[in-house]
């Protein structure tokens, strides 16, 4: 399971998080495993409701006034309820300080209660952005990821095929370059794949008989993106004499990956075959194909019509004779 701990909320500048103290390396090491963030509104009123333990709890204006303009009994009446369940950590939006009693039963209790100057519906999208980024399922594979036109194109193959000096040449023609050698994915939502590279090696690229270089200090910050939705896999294979490669493109094949299926291209690689143009057309292909378009399917359609039209036309003139 992923996990996330306080601390990373704290570190990240976007969600502009400081800690009410006392906090302890204990409270800022609990895991948030629930990308969701609960703000916790009418729940204070007395309605029954369940807490995940895995997720951030969060209060705004609406919560701290109603804390606030009860007396010192409902108070810790309304707090202790709440602090009936487990839960990693309390956010207060709006610059807001936790209610005395408030704070000092989270403190016995060990949870951490942070605070943000920014408003509560900001804060709720940042956090839980964040929160969806970190937590998502993920995998990583040996490859390179390309934004070609729009369409992010994941290129495999087994090593030395010849991925990277594809890309290379890509990036010449003016695509964009998202991750070399090691792309990690995530999943987002139900069908959607968000690639990138590894942050130690980000923007970088190995070139056998050339080494290691740099995208984006060789071509600029527009050869290079920071990550890119997989919509295409292409995997380059070795050219086999006798083995039968997709020649008419109606086979539409998929390729799995974290549960969601991709769109999947089979490349045959041999001397004289320019892979990063075909890499190229196919992008344009898929992009035709997102928007209705498919090249393949509409020839055939139109074979079958001549045929079927020519016999038609066979047919009256045998009559007629």
């Amino acid at each position: 399971m992923n996990r996330v701990w306080v601390r990373e909320l704290l570190e990240d500048r976007t969600l502009q998080l400081q800690v009410f103290p006392p906090a302890t390396p204990e409270q800022l090491g609990r895991a948030v495993t629930d990308p969701a963030v609960h703000k916790l509104g009418l729940a204070l009123t007395g309605i029954a409701f369940a807490v995940d333990p895995g997720q951030v709890q969060l209060m705004g204006g609406s919560e701290i006034a109603y804390l606030q303009m009860l007396d010192l009994a409902e108070r810790n009446e309304v707090i202790a309820k709440f602090l009936s369940f487990d839960f990693p950590c309390l956010v207060i939006a709006r610059g807001l300080s936790p209610p005395r009693e408030l704070a000092r039963a989270l403190a016995d209790k060990g949870i951490p209660c942070l605070g943000s100057d920014l408003d509560t519906s900001d804060l709720i999208r940042r956090l839980t952005r964040a929160l969806d980024e970190r937590l998502a399922p993920r995998i990583s594979f040996h490859g390179v990821l390309v934004d070609v036109l729009g369409i992010g194109v994941l290129i495999l193959g087994q090593s030395g095929i010849g991925k990277s000096e594809t890309a290379l040449d890509l990036v010449l023609h003016g695509h964009r370059l998202v991750a070399d050698d090691i792309v990690e994915i995530s999943r987002r939502g139900n069908n959607s794949l968000v690639g990138k590279a590894s942050e130690m090696i980000q923007f970088h690229m190995e070139i056998r008989g050339l080494g290691i270089i740099n995208i984006l200090d060789l071509f600029g910050i527009s050869a290079t993106r920071d990550r890119k939705k997989v919509d295409l896999v292409i995997e380059l294979v070795e050219w086999e004499e006798g083995k039968d490669f997709d020649r008419l493109g109606l086979d539409e094949e998929t390729y799995p990956i974290l549960g969601v299926e991709v769109s999947h291209l089979t490349i045959p690689v041999r001397p004289g075959r320019n892979v990063s143009s075909i890499v190229e057309v196919a992008a344009r292909n898929q992009l035709l194909k997102q928007r209705g378009r498919n090249s393949a399917r509409d020839f055939q359609k139109r074979l079958l019509e001549g045929l079927i039209n020519g016999a038609e036309s066979q047919t009256a003139s045998e009559e007629v004779e």
